[in-house]
Parts: C-alpha cells; sequence; structure tokens
C-alpha cells in the first residue's frame, strides 16, 4: 500500500508525466481506491483530464466539488475555452468571482480568449480591469492574451474621438490595496469600492442556470457560441472594416516587462491586418533589435504587406530570409510567398515556389489558383482547380470564387455549369461572394436569364451583386432593366459606389440614353459626392460618341478634372470611324498620341478611318509608320465552344479540319440570305481591291465561320455562342441577323464591348452599338 501511495504522490507532484487518457483514468481510480480523494487531489485529477482537453470527463468531476478550489476553476474554464464553449466558460468565470476565489494569471488568458471569440469588448476591457487591479498585468501570457483580444476588437473612432467603449484602462495604473480580503481600488476622491461590481454587472448576461452537460447537448452550445460570434462579427458590420485602434495593444506590450516571440507576433499581426503597415515593418525591427528571431508566424504576418505594397524588392528579402533559415518548406510561408509574387504580377515565380512546397494544403491551393486568375492565366488557374480535386483537396468557397472569374473570362460556359453544380452539391450557393461570382459568369458567358435566376435566390444583396447584375443588362443591351435595378438598389437603402455608376453610365451609352446618363453622372456628384473617374468619363464619351454628339463629346473630355487618358480620347476617336467624321478623328489622334504614342488603337482606327475615305495614301503612311515603330495590329479572332471544346477562327482562316463543310453551309446560306433581300455592304472592307474580292473578304470574317461551324456541329435548334475580339462590322451584323431567321436558331455573339442576341432576323441591340 505505500508503493501505491508513493506512486500517487509522485504522479500528483508531477501531474504533467499523465499523457493518455487512460492513464488519468488510472490514476483517478487510484485516488478512490485509496480513500485518500481529497479536493486538492480530485482538483490534480481535473486539472490532468483539461491538459489532457477531456471535457466530459473533467465536467463530470468538476460537479463532484462540493466547493471548487482555485485549481479546479481554472481547469474547467481553459477545458470550456478549448472547445469552443466560450458562454460557458465565463459562466464559469462569473461563478467562481461568486464564489470569493479569485483569478489568477492562468486563468485570464482563456476568459480573455472567451472575450474576444465572442465579441464582447465591454467585458473585456472590465476583466483587463481586474488583471491590473490583481496585479498580473505583467505576467507574459495574460499581457499576450490582452494584446490578441484587443488587436480583434478594439474599435475605431473614425472622427478621431476616444474608443467608443470603455475608458482607456492603461494611462494610469491605480494604487492595489487589501481590506477585509477583498481587493479594493482607491479612487482619486477617498471613494473606495469592491473592484468586480462591475464586473459582476457585465457577466450577468453569462450567468443563467448552468446547462446539464451531456455529450449532445456539448454539441449544442458550440451552435450557440458559433452563432453569437457570426451575428456579432464586426466585419459583418458596415464601415468598420479594417477600422480597429492599435493603441491599447501597443500600451500592452510597452509595458510588458518580458516579451516573447507570441507577444512580437500578436502586435504585429495586429498591425498588418488593420492596415499600419509602416508600424509592423517597425516593429520586426525592433524584434531583430531585440534579438528575438521571427518564426514562421512572423513571416506570414509580414508577407502581405509587400504583396499590398507591390515591393517586390522586400519581398524578396523576406524570401532570402526564410531560404537562408530553412523555413521554405513551411507550408504557410510558402502560400505567403505564393500570394506575395502573384500580386507583384510574378506569377512565374508564385508556381516555381508551389512545386517545390513537400506538402500542400488548401490555402496553398487556392493561392496559386486565384494568383493564375489575377493574372490572366485562366486556362491554368482551372488546370491547376482540377489538379487539386484529383489531389483530394475539398475546395472551401474562396477556391470557388477565384476561379469562377477564370469561366467568365474564357467564356466556357460549360465549365461555368459544372462548377455551379460543385458548389450546390457542396452547399455553397448561400455564399454571397460566390453567388456574386456566379452572376458574373452567366452574363458574361451569355447567359442573361440564368444570371438574373441566381440573382433572385441569393437572400441578400451586397454592392457586388448589384453591380454584377447591372453591368450584366448594360452589356446585354437590356438598359432599362439596367436602370430599375439601379433604382431597386438604391430603394432597398444600398448606396452605390464608384463601380455601380460606371454599370448604370453603360447601360445608358449601349442604349443612347444621354438625357439619362447626364442626370446619372451629376447625381453621382452632388447627391453622392463621388468623384469621377476615367471610367464614368470614357462611359460618358463612349455614350456621347455613339449618339452623334461627337463636338460635344470632344468637349466634354477637353474639360474633364483629371488629364484625360488614351483610353477615354480612343472612344470618341471610334466614334469618328462610326460617323466618318474624318477631320475631329485627326484632331482626337493628335491629343491621344501626344499622350500614349505607342497607343495601337489610334493607328489602327485612323487607318481605317483613311481607308473609309479612299484616302489610302494616308492609310498606307500610318501602316508604314507602324512598322517601323514594331507595331502589328491584333487579327480579328472569333473561338466557339462545340462539345466542351473550344474552336477559334481567324479571318479568312482555311485550317480548321471542317473548312470545306463551314464554307459549303455559308455559301447556301448566302444563296438564301440573298433571296430574303441580304445585299453585302463592302463599305467595312478597308482594302483597295474589287468589289467581288471585297464580298469574298466579307463571307470569310472570323465571326462568320464561327457561325458556320455551329451551325453545322450542333443540333438544329441549339443556342450558337460566339465569341470576338473585336467590334463586329456592319455588315457581318446584318449577315447574322438574316441567318438567325433563316436557321431558326438565337445566335449569340459578344464582341469586345457587349453582347449581340440575333433571334428571328432582329437584333437586342437595335441596330444601335
Amino acid at each position: 500500500m505505500g508503493s501505491t501511495q508513493t506512486l500517487l504522490k509522485t504522479f500528483i507532484q508531477n501531474p504533467s508525466s499523465i499523457k493518455s487518457k487512460y492513464q488519468a483514468k488510472q490514476l483517478h481510480c487510484q485516488v478512490i481506491k485509496t480513500k485518500s480523494a481529497s479536493s486538492f487531489l480530485m482538483s490534480t485529477i481535473l486539472s490532468i483530464y483539461s491538459n489532457l482537453n477531456l471535457l466530459h470527463d473533467s465536467i463530470v468531476l468538476f460537479k463532484t466539488l462540493h466547493l471548487p478550489p482555485t485549481l479546479a476553476w481554472k481547469s474547467i474554464i481553459r477545458c470550456y475555452t478549448s472547445h469552443g464553449l466560450f458562454r460557458q466558460s465565463l459562466i464559469s468565470f462569473a461563478k467562481m468571482i461568486s464564489s470569493g476565489k479569485y483569478p489568477d494569471h492562468n486563468v485570464f488568458p482563456s476568459v480573455l480568449k472567451s472575450c474576444a471569440s465572442l465579441i464582447d469588448l465591454r467585458l473585456g476591457e472590465s476583466v483587463h480591469g481586474c488583471i491590473i487591479r490583481l496585479g498580473v498585468e505583467f505576467d507574459l501570457y495574460t499581457g499576450n492574451a490582452l494584446m490578441n483580444m484587443y488587436s480583434k476588437l478594439q474599435p475605431f473612432d473614425i472622427s478621431g474621438g476616444q474608443s467608443l467603449y470603455m475608458p482607456k484602462l492603461l494611462d494610469k495604473i491605480p494604487e492595489r490595496k487589501e481590506f477585509n480580503g477583498n481587493l479594493i481600488l482607491e479612487k482619486e476622491d477617498g471613494v473606495c469600492e469592491i473592484y468586480n461590481n462591475k464586473l459582476h454587472e457585465l457577466l450577468s448576461d453569462y450567468r443563467t442556470e448552468l446547462v446539464e452537460l451531456h455529450p449532445e447537448s456539448i454539441s449544442l452550445l458550440k451552435n450557440f457560441d458559433t452563432e453569437k460570434r457570426e451575428k456579432n462579427d464586426p466585419l459583418t458590420r458596415k464601415g468598420l472594416d479594417r477600422a480597429f485602434k492599435m493603441d491599447s495593444v501597443r500600451k500592452v506590450f510597452e509595458m510588458m516587462p518580458r516579451r516573447d516571440v507570441v507577444s512580437w507576433n500578436t502586435v504585429i499581426a495586429g498591425h498588418a491586418q488593420n492596415g499600419n503597415y509602416n508600424e509592423a515593418l517597425t516593429m520586426i525591427r525592433n524584434m531583430g533589435d531585440s534579438n528575438i528571431k521571427p518564426d514562421t508566424f512572423t513571416l506570414s504576418s509580414v508577407l502581405p504587406i509587400f504583396a499590398d505594397y507591390v515591393d517586390l524588392s522586400k519581398g524578396k528579402e523576406i524570401h532570402g530570409y526564410v531560404i537562408r533559415n530553412m523555413l521554405d518548406d513551411d507550408v504557410f510561408i510558402g502560400s505567403s510567398l505564393i500570394d506575395m509574387y502573384a500580386k507583384c504580377t510574378r506569377v512565374e515565380d508564385s508556381l516555381t515556389i508551389f512545386r517545390i512546397l513537400p506538402q500542400r494544403d488548401g490555402i496553398s491551393w487556392n493561392s496559386i489558383i486565384a494568383g493564375c486568375v489575377q493574372n490572366g492565366l485562366f486556362d491554368e488557374g482551372l488546370r491547376l482547380f482540377r489538379e487539386m480535386l484529383m489531389t483530394k483537396v475539398k475546395p472551401v468557397h474562396v477556391s470557388f470564387s477565384s476561379i469562377i472569374p477564370a469561366c467568365a473570362h474564357l467564356t466556357t460556359l460549360h465549365l461555368g455549369k459544372q462548377l455551379h453544380g460543385c458548389i450546390i452539391r457542396g452547399g455553397f450557393d448561400d455564399n454571397v461572394f460566390i453567388a456574386s461570382s456566379l452572376v458574373d459568369m452567366y452574363a458574361k458567358c451569355g447567359n442573361i436569364k440564368i444570371a438574373r435566376w441566381v440573382f433572385d435566390k441569393m437572400d441578400e444583396h451586397d454592392m457586388v451583386s448589384w453591380t454584377a447584375m447591372i453591368m450584366g443588362y448594360a452589356l446585354h443591351g437590356h438598359a432599362y432593366d439596367a436602370i430599375s435595378l439601379f433604382k431597386e438598389m438604391e430603394m432597398e437603402g444600398t448606396k452605390p459606389n464608384f463601380v455601380a455608376f460606371v454599370a448604370v453610365l453603360t447601360a445608358c451609352s449601349h442604349a443612347g440614353l444621354v438625357d439619362d446618363a447626364h442626370r446619372y453622372f451629376n447625381s453621382m456628384l452632388n447627391d453622392y459626392k463621388i468623384v469621377p473617374g476615367l471610367e464614368h468619363y470614357a462611359a460618358m464619351a463612349d455614350l456621347l460618341g455613339r449618339a452623334g454628339r461627337l463636338q460635344e463629346a470632344y468637349e466634354f473630355i477637353s474639360s474633364m478634372h483629371v488629364e484625360p487618358t488614351g483610353s477615354v480620347w480612343v472612344t470618341l476617336l471610334a466614334a469618328c470611324r462610326v460617323h466618318k467624321k474624318v477631320e475631329l478623328a485627326e484632331k482626337v489622334a493628335e491629343k491621344l498620341l501626344s499622350i500614349d504614342p505607342e497607343n495601337m488603337g489610334a493607328y489602327v482606327l485612323l487607318s481605317n478611318i483613311y481607308s473609309a475615305s479612299k484616302r489610302w495614301k494616308d492609310a498606307a503612311k500610318l501602316r508604314t509608320s507602324m512598322r517601323v515603330k514594331g507595331m502589328k495590329k491584333t487579327p480579328a479572332c472569333s473561338w466557339i465552344e462545340v462539345k466542351n471544346r473550344v474552336h477559334a477562327f481567324m479571318a479568312g482562316d482555311k485550317s480548321h479540319p471542317f473548312y470545306n463543310k463551314i464554307e459549303e453551309s455559308l455559301q447556301i446560306l448566302l444563296e438564301q440570305m440573298e433571296k430574303e433581300g441580304y445585299v453585302p455592304n463592302t463599305n467595312d472592307v478597308l482594302h483597295d481591291v474589287d468589289e467581288e474580292h471585297k464580298r469574298y473578304l466579307l463571307c470569310s470574317h472570323s465571326e462568320r465561320l464561327a457561325i458556320g461551324f455551329g451551325i453545322i456541329s450542333t443540333p438544329a435548334g441549339t443556342t450558337i455562342r460566339v465569341t470576338k475580339n473585336i467590334r463586329v462590322c456592319v455588315d457581318c451584323h446584318v449577315a447574322t441577323k438574316f441567318i438567325s431567321k433563316i436557321v431558326g436558331r438565337e445566335i449569340i455573339v459578344r464582341d469586345n464591348s457587349r453582347f449581340h442576341h440575333f433571334k428571328d432576323g432582329k437584333c437586342s441591340c437595335g441596330d444601335y452599338w
């Protein structure tokens, strides 16, 4: 019996030697068998259960204690917190104080974590006051927990005033005194008060009847805490994201007599996450001066700073440090480096880092997919997404919101539909970011009806979803639907932003609604105090140009409050070509080339304007000048997706394996079209050749070849979807109307500015484009 007592004493004195649930149960049994169970021994067993994260056993044992000592309270509080039962942790903290037990430095880290997780800053600040009055504010772990809480919760008064909640606690540490066993605070007027009055008041919300915790009730409490955190999450409150004060964090940090790497990481991450980049970098330098070596968390916090600053040289310095200290195998560092290089437009380096990572998690996969898509490598992004699925990495909401734009840019509707199916099966279809991406994808892939269906199914709309749908209507020529939706957005209380006004102005431009556009432009300035950007000026210039009000457009651009860029002038130059205003075109081209001498569009448009006016010599001079400068005109190209494969066609292209069948079908269609009254418009053939050759050139335009291939390769009645990289010419627009009527199909053509829906011999643009 003596040896058993000795063994028990050894384990009790060194509880960390117990490494498993089985050992802990054995020790518990021996204590009961020897009838030596005391409040102290049971509390020690409870601390062992808590250290092993055994929640149910901890709760059962805690309930057997009539008057739990401090050790038991701190163990059960820590266990609740580690299992995410933050509300129950605070209930226990309240009961501990009510029982007359005062917390020590081992309790407060768990309590502060619960306050942070439940988004309860007022209680957190009151707990901080308790920490100061108990004299444990200099404890390393308590200080780290305080900084973590303040960095997550401290609000920012945009007007520059004080904190929105409790007064600052750190400007003055009060004198601590003992009186009849109670800790008291001597105020400046000499009046004393029990320290925990305010704390009791704030904890009253949590001091409900303790739930009987069986295993099934634990999950219910976890759900309660999750719902409370989501409901009170400050990131969901408009106007507060990225608006946090770091004053309290800094003051806690400065008062800590001893700091470890966690202390430095907390304040550095807090600064970085709240946009205080210079302060974060200063803290890193100070960290090095204090002989604290940065770890992987430090580097993962600082790399996004260089990504946002697009500071490649500094990012490379960190990368060098990572390699020298053999940290490049860390998946978190690897993901941060992938993101940093991608945002610095060095996606090749991102791909290299990704390939050499020994292990890849969901974050690294999502980082490289997003990096490829953001840098225009859409096919590579899709390939990596497929590879991720094959490696059994489960996609999350970020995965889908990253890859859907690739389908939108490539106009691969079938892939977009497949992704939509994955999203529904994965239960992500109620995510507002994914739904907004789907709206944008379907609109850009030519299916505006499905885009609206997805939009209508959303429980709530954010600014991105409203704008995506309005712009979708604009690009499809449904100007009145776009304007109606814009008004609906305003009526629902969503304040239109910079991009929303670009969308509604684009809608007005594509329908020639000049008065409406002026009204929205003035409303943006006067009602919403949004300073017009180049995109707004370009939309207005495009609108006036399409409407034939070229001189007004010229004066509008000349009066801009900012210097017009080439992209603004080129919209007017394109209008000059449509309306055959050669003199104004020369004037605009001179302006354009003075600020952007390498603008390819200016040379091509002016050359076409000269050719249309039969000024062949002037056109030849421009083309010669382009050759001398090494400029090459982007050839017209159209592509169509048939049976999950994309087929591309160039003007006059005979390389497609079905070219002979395409030419034959187009010849048959031409004969039928001429019977219906079609007359080729050779004015758009800007070559000095005879009329017969001009007719041949028109029939071999890239969109005609793509449409012909679509007709012979798909069942009757199938919608044909074609994308073209430049503006559809007038003759092809007329011809496609005839074709849609003859073959009885809807033909959707997306050019570089809008969608054209051809059906029954009519186009959705109303011949205004």
